[in-house]
């Protein structure tokens, strides 16, 4: 009898490996392990330049400003998570809509991610009220 979960530590359904899967980013993130069923599909450079409009020169910039995640394959190579051209479309947004240089972007997202997290963690309690407390 094996008291590991379904597909840990080997090759799950199909011949895929199962690789645990970190739930959230940064400070909040969650310390629970998910195995993934699926394997995520990944991007080349190549397509998420295609999809967001940038120079592929950019995007490697914004790689090593750290505004959009990436890895590297076995040969070496950029590859981003399905949501990085939604990503990209937002650091985007924040630099034409507020002006702002790409090291202040990196602040106002790490922001703007810790009050959404803030916000469900008020949705969930159920203590935020649709009035706001200074009326």
């Amino acid at each position: 009898m094996n008291d590991r979960p379904a597909g840990a530590g080997g090759i799950g359904r199909a011949g895929v490996s199962a690789r645990p899967v970190r739930t959230g980013t940064g400070i909040t993130a969650s310390t629970a392990v998910r195995y993934a069923l699926v394997p995520v599909p990944k991007l080349s450079l190549a397509a998420v330049a295609l999809r967001s409009g940038l120079h592929p020169d950019l995007i490697r910039r914004f790689v090593a400003l750290g505004l959009v995640d990436a890895e590297r394959d076995s040969a070496g190579r950029l590859v981003f998570g399905p949501t990085a051209p939604a990503v990209l479309a937002r650091v985007q947004r924040l630099r034409t809509g507020l002006c702002l240089n790409y090291a202040s972007i990196g602040l106002v997202l790490d922001l703007l991610d810790r009050i959404s997290v803030l916000e469900a963690a008020l949705r969930r309690a159920g203590t935020r009220s649709e009035t706001p407390p200074w009326i």
